[in-house]
């Protein structure tokens, strides 16, 4: 088709106008996209419609601020919020949801692991997809994909459906989070990167705990499927508002036409190859450290997951190597700054998450706690990482992403040797010490490794980079969980503790998976000493 057939561009004049007077751009006949609205000269008043002239004006204004990089944080985070408000508490569902569709909790338990899975199939392509789309076209895909899920959760008839629509959500989990990095990224200058990470880190340590505190109720008195229909609500609102204030391409029809033939010219020369192996392998990896603890770790299953998804990542790094057009370009991989957070993120997260999930089992089995004592006082951790995430992204203005990354890692680890050392005696006042430094320790690291990583690439190639430090920690996360709470069980099948009420012997069989976790954890601190100091050449503003 050619440009004629769409309406004539218009003139340069009036382009040049339209982008120095915000007001103008609620003519449309000064508006190059006018036509769009089926619009042009006198008539262009009376045709163009309400929800464009209110996008066009909140659009204008936005983008006329100097505020303008924190009118994207917010518009996103509201998304993301949307997103994993509902992480956790379904966890507290699952006993009813089992009882309603007559299955057991372990099967149920992939309506975490599936989105987990998913997302490590999908995020490689996808990042790469936003990369070369566009990051506002991709996210808005997340989001209108993440309503189709709670649809499809509300309404569930049965556990094959509910299983789906969960693995579903994993997909635009990994669409919308792997976007949304990459336009925060790219609407900060670098020295500022790391306070927008300190609020993002917030919102992904808080929804979830403001979840848990408005979701059980909501469950209690009107059901697990209620929760999933306030999400849809929640998630039409945030795609109206981050609609409204990203604006999409606002070029000529002869603009945005080469632009779409660029696009799909660089879709169909991306490394396929790279990008299959990659999804591939993660995948297998998660997998295999999902089933071996069921099945055991040298189960016919589980090693062939290992052995082919071991095999996918090494024909992954062949095709980054090779590839005229990688992935992920193999220069990135000789960056300190570049590979040392992606590190930082696996080990930080494998330590934080497998201490997680080992927690109610230590005050439960090792202190005799109830469930409810359990969750009164881990509540310590995601508020410490929750609050100190935002500080910490300001601070690291002040001291350097360097020092933020060293101190959260010593922070974490030595949250790890004081739960390796707990015994009948310890007081509870240390174990909230030690809930809060994983706390702070997370919230104090994360923000300064993502803008650390973020700054070592192009802006064209966001989107594939936050894909990866993504996938470092999921990786990170699964085998945290999987590996720490089997050396816990192996340690207590070992001394024939299994059945035993002997609170002092069970406190014993954590001492030696805490102490992994650390010394996991331990090797980021390392890795955070070899990051560069990045220089800044004059205050970063506010």
């Amino acid at each position: 088709m050619t440009p004629a057939a769409d309406g004539p561009p218009a003139p340069p004049s009036a382009t040049s106008h339209h982008r120095d007077d915000p007001d103008e751009l609620l003519s449309a006949a000064g508006d190059p996209g006018a036509v769009e609205f089926g619009a042009s000269g006198s008539e262009a008043a009376a045709d163009l419609n309400w929800f464009a002239m209110l996008r066009t004006k909140a659009q204008a204004r936005a983008t006329s601020s100097d505020r303008y990089p924190w009118w994207v944080l917010s518009a996103l985070l509201a998304g993301l919020l949307a997103l994993n408000i509902t992480f956790t508490v379904f966890i507290v569902a699952l006993p009813k949801v089992a009882g309603e569709f007559h299955t057991s909790i372990t099967v149920l338990t992939w309506t975490m692991t599936g989105p987990l899975l998913a997302y490590g199939l999908a995020a490689p392509l996808l990042g790469k997809a936003g990369d070369i789309f566009g990051h506002r076209r991709l996210y808005l895909f997340g989001l209108a994909g993440a309503m189709v899920s709670a649809v499809l959760t509300a309404l569930a008839p049965d556990v094959i459906t509910l299983l789906g629509a969960r693995t579903l959500d994993g997909i635009q989990g990994a669409a919308t989070g792997t976007a949304s990095m990459a336009l925060i990224m790219n609407a900060f200058k670098p020295e500022d990167r790391v306070k927008a990470m300190g609020w993002w880190t917030l919102v992904g340590a808080g929804g979830p705990v403001i979840g848990v505190s408005l979701g059980s109720p909501i469950i209690q008195f009107f059901g697990w499927r209620a929760l999933f229909w306030m999400q849809l609500v929640l998630l039409i609102l945030a795609f109206c508002v981050v609609a409204v204030i990203l604006p999409g391409h606002r070029g000529t029809h002869e603009e945005q036409a080469a632009e779409k033939r660029e696009a799909r010219a660089n879709f169909k020369t991306m490394d396929w190859y790279g990008s299959t192996t990659l999804s591939v392998g993660v995948t297998l990896v998660m997998l295999a450290l999902s089933i071996s603890p069921l099945q055991g770790w040298t189960a016919p299953l589980p090693l062939a997951c290992w052995a082919v998804g071991a095999v996918s990542i090494v024909l992954f790094i062949r095709s980054i190597r090779r590839s005229a057009n990688p992935l992920i370009p193999a220069a990135y991989f000789s960056k300190r700054n570049f590979v040392m957070p992606m590190v930082i993120r696996s080990t930080s997260n494998f330590a934080y998450f497998g201490a997680f999930y080992l927690f109610p089992l230590l005050m439960e089995e090792g202190y005799r706690y109830s469930i409810g004592e359990v969750g009164g006082v881990a509540i310590a951790r995601p508020l410490a990482f929750a609050i100190s995430s935002p500080i910490a992204g300001y601070l690291a203005v002040k001291i350097g992403e360097r020092t933020s990354t060293i101190a959260g890692t010593i922070m974490l680890t030595l949250s790890m040797v004081i739960f390796a050392g707990c015994v009948s005696g310890t007081p509870l006042i240390m174990i909230i010490v030690a809930l809060a430094l994983s706390g702070l320790g997370m919230g104090v690291a994360m923000p300064s490794t993502s803008s650390t990583m973020a700054n070592e690439v192009a802006a064209n190639e966001m989107g594939v980079t936050s894909a990866a430090q993504m996938l470092a920690m999921q990786v990170g996360e699964v085998a945290g969980i999987q590996v720490l709470i089997t050396i816990q069980q192996g340690v207590a099948k070992r001394k024939g503790l299994l059945d035993t009420h002997d609170t002092s012997a069970l406190l014993s069989t954590f001492h030696v998976p805490f102490a992994v976790g650390a010394a996991v954890c331990f090797v980021g601190v390392i890795c955070s000493f070899l990051i560069k100091a990045m220089k800044r050449e004059q205050p970063a503003s506010s």
